[in-house]
């Protein structure tokens, strides 16, 4: 799974459960959230103020390391 800024939440802690980790580090604790299913990472860090690239990078360092 390649991801992006339009991947969604649910979808990437599905195919990477660890990934939770990263999304914590950068303020998101939107992991048990209902929306986190339908809402894409863009989404989540315009409403949490957090660069969508930085916690795109670190998603990406830690997949794929």
């Amino acid at each position: 799974m390649v991801i992006t800024k339009y991947s969604l939440i649910g979808a990437v802690l599905q195919s990477y459960p660890s990934a939770e980790v990263c999304l914590k580090e950068m303020g998101m604790h939107c992991t048990s959230c209902h929306m986190s299913l339908k809402e894409t990472l863009e989404q989540a860090c315009m409403v949490h103020g957090i660069d969508v690239e930085e916690l795109v990078s670190k998603l990406d360092k830690h997949i794929n390391g």
